[in-house]
Order: C-alpha cells, then sequence, then structure tokens
C-alpha cells in the first residue's frame, strides 16, 4: 500500500507541472517529426476539410479599409455569418442550399449600388441572389486546398489561443503566409496570417465538428436581386 501511495503522489506531481520538467519521465514528442513543411500543410488541409463543419473569423484590409468575418460553416456546405465594417457598413450572409441571402445595413447597399436610392428600400430585408458556389467562404474545398499548400518552411512552434502549434511560411513575391496548425490532437488549421501591404490580415480557425444550423429566410423577408434590378 505504502508502494502505491507514493506512485500516486509521484503521478500527481507529474501532472502539476508542465511535461518537461525536472523529476517526471514525459516529453512532449513532436508528431510532425520527419515530415517536410508541405507534407504537414497536407495532413492540415485534409484534417481540417475532413472534420466537415467549421468557424472562421478575423479581420483583414480591403480598399485601405478594415474588414471583419465571422462564419460558421455547416457539414452540408451551407453557412452563415457577417462580413463588414467602417464607411463601408456591415452585412450578414446566409447561404442555403442553391440561394445565397443577404442583409445589410444602409451604408452597405449604398457602397455595393453605387450609392442607389434603392439601398434605404432593403432595410430589414434579405437580398436573394444564386449560390454559385465559386470558392466563397462557404467552399471549405477551396479554402482549405493543397495544392496552394507548395514550397513551404517550417519555422518554431508557437501557440494559438493555449494550443501548441507548428508555424509553417511561404514567403512569395513579397507576399509572406503563416500557417499554424494544430500539434496537439488533430492536426487543424489554427491561424492564417498574411503579411502584405496590399492586403494584410489574420483569419482564426476553430469549432471543428461542431453542428451548425443553417435556416434560409422567412419568404416574406426576402427580396430577389433580380426584381430589386427591374427599372
Amino acid at each position: 500500500m505504502a508502494a502505491n501511495r507514493k506512485l500516486l503522489t509521484a503521478a500527481v506531481a507529474c501532472a502539476a507541472v508542465f511535461v518537461g520538467v525536472t523529476g517526471c519521465s514525459s516529453e512532449e514528442k513532436d508528431p510532425f517529426d520527419g515530415m517536410s513543411a508541405d507534407k504537414i500543410a497536407d495532413k492540415a488541409s485534409d484534417a481540417s476539410k475532413g472534420a466537415g463543419s467549421f468557424r472562421v473569423s478575423g479581420e483583414g484590409k480591403q480598399d485601405a479599409e478594415t474588414v471583419k468575418v465571422d462564419f460558421s460553416v455547416a457539414k452540408s456546405g451551407d453557412c452563415k455569418g457577417k462580413v463588414g465594417g467602417g464607411a463601408g457598413g456591415t452585412a450578414e450572409l446566409l447561404v442555403s442550399g442553391d440561394a445565397q441571402y443577404m442583409k445589410g445595413d444602409e451604408a452597405y447597399w449604398k457602397k455595393a449600388m453605387g450609392g442607389s436610392d434603392k439601398a434605404s428600400t432593403l432595410k430589414g430585408k434579405w437580398v436573394k441572389t444564386p449560390n454559385t458556389g465559386n470558392g466563397g467562404v462557404c467552399d471549405r474545398d477551396a479554402m482549405f486546398q493543397s495544392k496552394e499548400l507548395k514550397k513551404l518552411e517550417r519555422e518554431k512552434d508557437s501557440e494559438v489561443d493555449g494550443k501548441k502549434a507548428a508555424v509553417l511560411t511561404k514567403d512569395e513575391s513579397g507576399k509572406k503566409t503563416t500557417f499554424y496548425v494544430a500539434a496537439e490532437g488533430k492536426p487543424y488549421f489554427l491561424k492564417v496570417v498574411t503579411d502584405t501591404k496590399e492586403d494584410p490580415g489574420t483569419m482564426y480557425f476553430s469549432d471543428y465538428g461542431k453542428p451548425v444550423a443553417v435556416k434560409a429566410p422567412a419568404p416574406g423577408d426576402v427580396m430577389d436581386m433580380k426584381e430589386l434590378m427591374k427599372p
């Protein structure tokens, strides 16, 4: 019994401190040991797409303005979220099946419609357009496509929200992109940072595999873009 108590005490002591402290035999092992940066990126791409659903949020620059995004993508491919900020206004986006719906504030519609007086008629309404599926925010295949993740270099590991991450970088034509891949659990992408004068930005990825419910707006709250654009 005394021996068991000693073992238990030692186990608790090791659990109470970070791995690698003198006195504990456990050591952190690199899950990507021996892999090239490109191979790590391939694993991250497969894992992130394979999760089905996820959330992406962050901000970047567009036409010298800061634009914030926050989207949740469902396993079905549908998604919902918000985009915008600043003088360009803010809008909600919802993609359900073969339709895409956008509901923006007056500032958003004024900019989107080139200052048209019709912008004021859209308050509180969703504008419906076809979902072309052309690599938008809901397209996980486009977002996590591995063919773009080539000629990467692995840098010193870091952390994203307390999670250990492998750091992969790509520097091409004055544009540096840094990918953070989870080094614990499944190798999901955790963060992507783009460092360039034209369109810098930082995006965070989370909530992998969590259910996302997307419901199309009520018909009475929807205006069809074709009808809206009639003279």
